[in-house]
């Protein structure tokens, strides 16, 4: 058995400079999503390419990426219904980059969304484009009858709680998502400290809970509170 200083949470700092008086660090989880982020890009690349010269009859990289896209058309229109195709690009892009961010623990790698600045930035996106579409589609007096209900517009005695439930949904979607990730890379982080060099195979199976199960189920959350924010902010406009 390991002692506790024997486990190892994966995040080290890697090197750090001076910014305006303050020591900044790089650390491992910097590279991690740098490295999921040049994956990404690298698919993305090599997705674009496949495309440009798609044949009729679909092979099997082509297949996968026909098969992306109706998912995520299939995923966004149920959900946002007329203005799916508005949106269906950041959600296809928020989901892949969770999902990978996810499951990179498959690779030895520490999920970038196990830190919260990570999720909080994504849910940061998620609320301007919530409260942008909320301006674009309603008109000022909508605004104040929906921030003063369920009482009637002429007695505000509700607007703050419904500004705190505003407030409230970023930090609940980057705190949901953080949590659950977290969880599962301390909770393989201990098993790998307690058992050391006998963790060879049968760990495999925490992993395909944690970061492929687990993983998956918290990218289909975000983005599915974010469709019905999104959704609940545009209302019933035509546009």
């Amino acid at each position: 058995m390991s002692s506790v200083a024997d486990v190892d949470f994966m995040i080290h700092g890697l090197f750090s400079y001076e910014l305006f008086g303050h020591t900044v660090w790089i650390t491992t989880s910097h590279v991690c999503i740098l490295i999921v982020m040049l994956t990404l890009i690298l698919f993305a690349l090599i997705a674009n390419r496949k495309i440009k010269s798609a044949t009729e009859v679909p092979d099997g990289f082509q297949n996968v990426l026909e098969m992306m896209v109706e998912f995520f058309d299939g995923m966004v229109s149920t959900s946002m219904g007329k203005h799916a195709y508005k949106y269906r690009n950041y959600i296809a892009t928020i989901f892949i980059f969770i999902w990978v961010s996810n499951i990179s623990g498959l690779f030895g790698l520490r999920p970038p969304t196990a830190d919260y600045g990570t999720t909080l930035a994504l849910a940061l996106i998620t609320f301007v484009m919530i409260h942008y579409n909320e301006v674009k589609y309603n008109s000022p007096k909508d605004l104040w009858i929906s921030k003063t209900s369920p009482l009637p517009p002429w007695l505000p005695l509700w607007l703050p709680i419904n500004i705190i439930s505003d407030i409230a949904v970023p930090i609940s979607l980057s705190l949901r998502l953080f949590a659950n990730v977290l969880s599962g890379t301390i909770i393989m982080a201990l098993m790998y400290g307690m058992v050391n060099r006998f963790a060879y195979v049968w760990p495999a199976a925490l992993h395909v809970y944690f970061d492929l199960f687990s993983g998956t189920i918290q990218t289909y959350v975000f983005t599915m509170l974010t469709m019905t924010f999104v959704s609940g902010a545009i209302g019933d406009s035509e546009e």
